[in-house]
């Protein structure tokens, strides 16, 4: 049986009853059918078809009233509602228009080529958000506001100089707050068990007082090639990616939070981020490689020290899913035609070469980074900060202003949703990473 989307009446109440009165059907039909794995060619077909005729729907809905659902789920924007909050908060108030709790715990525990993607309605209703301007805008203000779970833990930080938090380690050394990225196993690479302490050590170190400038580091790992080194970052954990262990929602949490606040530091509730924001000037060591999401995190660092054999690298293409804001970034520091040698075709860029010296300011012997980090903190801090703050939201105004930041990810969020659950990721991973013999 089909079922054709109700036309958009541009009535707020009256779209919405047949919205959720469309999509009722559909789940009930998706319901019907085995689980994915287990479908034959007419049901895989049915499947997709029922998807992709509730996908439609949905986007055709929002483009109408992403700004009402919006308001109704934020009381008219004087609520600050996270991401994640936000899309659990409108599969309560909207049933179908995003997963809900237990159709997402259906999806949890299987691999992510067995998976519907049902979290790319998530990716639909966040691209239209983040696309309608004043409820976009509010959400990446929201995004920027120091985590709840980040203020609970900002005394004792303070009071004992050093913190812990799965996948990250925060200690006060001089002036710096050096923030170290710690996934030895995984060669310090991104995933679900990292990302929440990865962003509250990022506050913690922007809202430290005794501090006056931070400090970005890879951990020493365990993993045998590289074991007793210190590597920067190997990226998103692409073995848990190919386990269906990360979440749509992991990039848009990652990018509207923890990067998007390297760059613009902290949002303050009553004022635009534009306006007014808690900022620190931010030094990266670069030591082995910075691949995937850890080079795209060099491209809103304000100092970059690389050793002279690291390298960088956005293998994106090769995974099959887009390299978070770099598409957006990437082409400021070595030009649009490298930048697309480097997102397209997977171009190494050496951090001692021309292109690598655009984005690394200090290159140095490896043995000589423990020193070489002593002394920019020393040079930063030496004269005062008191300016800092303020030179880099003067340079974000022409380079990259919140709005044109807001547009890009109303985009990334539809097309990383797709990408996520596309066929050719698995496939890719399967190609260049021998996924499938991997355990995590």
């Amino acid at each position: 049986m089909q079922y054709h989307a109700p036309a958009g009446t541009a009535d707020f109440a009256t779209d919405k009853a047949a919205l959720l009165a469309h999509l009722a059907r559909l789940d009930e039909q998706l319901a019907k059918l085995p689980s994915k794995q287990k479908r034959g060619p007419a049901e895989a077909q049915a499947a997709t078809r029922l998807l992709d005729e509730g996908r439609t729907a949905r986007a055709e809905f929002l483009r109408l009233h992403a700004r009402a659902v919006y308001d109704s789920l934020t009381a008219n924007r004087t609520k600050f509602v996270r991401v994640d909050e936000l899309c659990a908060a409108a599969a309560q108030a909207y049933p179908g228009l995003v997963p809900g709790e237990a159709a997402l715990a259906r999806d949890s525990n299987v691999a992510q080529g067995d998976k519907d993607g049902l979290e790319v309605d998530q990716g639909i209703f966040l691209g239209q958000v983040l696309a309608e301007p004043v409820a976009g805008m509010h959400l990446c203000h929201a995004m920027l506001l120091p985590r709840k779970d980040s203020l609970d833990h900002l005394k004792e930080f303070e009071r004992k100089g050093e913190i812990e938090f799965p996948g990250a380690r925060l200690s006060r050394e001089g002036k710096a707050a050096v923030l170290t990225m710690r996934n030895p196993k995984y060669l310090n690479a991104e995933d679900e068990g990292t990302m929440a302490g990865m962003e509250i050590a990022t506050d913690l170190a922007l809202l430290d007082p005794a501090t006056e400038v931070c400090v970005l580091r890879g951990d020493v790992v365990t993993h045998t090639k590289h074991a007793g080194k210190r590597i920067f970052g190997a990226g998103i954990n692409l073995t848990h990616l190919y386990q269906g262990k990360i979440r749509f929602l992991w990039y848009m949490i990652r990018d509207l939070g923890m990067v998007n606040k390297f760059y613009r530091g902290l949002a303050k509730p009553e004022v635009s981020p534009e306006e007014d924001s808690i900022e620190k000037l931010w030094v990266a060591a670069v030591e082995g490689f910075a691949i995937g999401g850890h080079c795209q995190i060099l491209l809103t660092m304000d100092q970059v020290i690389a050793a002279k054999e690291a390298y960088m690298t956005l293998p994106a293409r090769k995974e099959g899913i887009i390299p978070g804001a770099a598409n957006l970034r990437l082409p400021r520091h070595v030009g649009p035609r490298v930048a697309r040698q480097a997102i397209l075709a997977e171009r190494r860029i050496d951090c001692a070469s021309p292109e690598g010296r655009l984005i690394c300011d200090h290159v140095v012997a490896p043995d000589a980074m423990d020193f070489e980090v002593s002394r920019l903190v020393k040079h930063i801090t030496g004269s005062g900060v008191v300016s800092a703050a303020g030179n880099r939201r003067a340079l974000r105004i022409s380079e990259e202003p919140l709005d044109s930041f807001r547009r890009y990810m109303a985009v990334y969020a539809r097309e990383q949703a797709h990408c996520h659950f596309s066929p050719a990721l698995i496939s890719n991973l399967e190609l260049h990473w021998n996924a499938a013999n991997r355990k995590g």
